[in-house]
């Protein structure tokens, strides 16, 4: 059976669905996205990837094409439509297509924004034997543009990190900025010293992870320490653990950096714990 995807008010079966030649996200990569999670058939921390992405729209100076409730309506039809039990749902909003090439951004008035959703099955998302083995990860320099709190679909330089990881034999790139890891390619990244969390602090150097928040509390709440602050490649090496998170991946044992095992060379038991209480508490808040 065909996918049935959303495009513009529409829902459509996938070789139906069309954008014009002149949209902005095609010609200039204007605009952003979000990816929800989907477990038993309902989505992980909704809420937090519609606030992000209307402060994504607003950095961009775009206005939310719609409300929060009616993205909702529309990731709830598509999954039920495509009958999603576990897997995603991704979301790209762009500015439009003004019907001609132009650097200036087109009158809003005029110009409605493009609106794009679609599934994706991803069966075995939660229970996947990723998380049992763990990944491993090069390191790279980070070449992005300054504003990575924004989640625009500007999404070249990561896919690139994601190849070189592939060529090298390993699962993802770490990238790094004057000396310190400033993130994955597509997930937020930590180490485990100890009793410590640590990751790097909130800032334009990295996205503000849906994901990271909620892990970030559930280890406060379990009485774990969390440290905010930026560490190198040499410092995760000799870590006790290290680890990722994201909407896709949830939390991800990183087993081992540029050729180095992390700790034991295998999963840890903090960022195994932390995966367990993310799953659970994310099930029951699932909507």
């Amino acid at each position: 059976m065909s996918r049935i995807v959303y495009v513009n008010g529409e829902y459509l079966p996938e070789e139906e669905a069309r954008i014009s030649i002149f949209d902005r996200g095609f010609l200039m990569a204007d605009g952003v996205y979000e990816v929800t999670s989907v477990l038993d058939g309902k989505l992980i921390d909704f809420e937090g990837h519609a606030i992000r992405l209307e402060r994504s729209l607003d950095e961009l100076d775009m206005a939310p094409p719609m409300s929060r409730d009616e993205l909702l309506t529309i990731h709830r039809e598509l999954v039920s439509r495509n009958g999603i039990e576990e897997g995603l749902v991704y979301l790209q909003v762009t500015r439009g297509a003004p019907g001609d090439r132009d650097f200036v951004f087109p009158d809003p008035d005029e110009t409605p924004a493009t609106v794009v959703l679609f599934t994706q099955s991803k069966p075995g998302l939660a229970h996947g034997p990723a998380a049992g083995k763990g990944i491993r990860v090069i390191s790279i320099e980070d070449q992005r543009w300054g504003r990575r709190d924004i989640k625009t679909v500007q999404l070249l330089y990561p896919s690139m990190g994601k190849m070189m990881a592939k060529k090298a034999g390993a699962d993802d790139a770490w990238m790094v900025e004057d000396g310190f890891v400033t993130e994955g390619t597509s997930n937020n990244a930590y180490i485990v010293k100890g009793n410590t969390i640590v990751t790097r602090a909130l800032s334009n150097e990295i996205l503000h992870g849906i994901t990271r928040a909620a892990v970030l509390r559930f280890a406060s709440e379990a009485q774990m320490v969390v440290e905010e602050r930026n560490f190198s490649i040499e410092e995760a090496q000799s870590a006790d653990e290290a680890f990722i998170t994201s909407a896709t991946t949830f939390v991800m044992p990183v087993v081992e950096i540029d050729g180095a095992p992390v700790g034991t060379g295998t999963p840890g038991p903090v960022s195994a714990r932390l995966r367990e209480i993310y799953l659970d508490e994310s099930l029951k808040a699932a909507i």
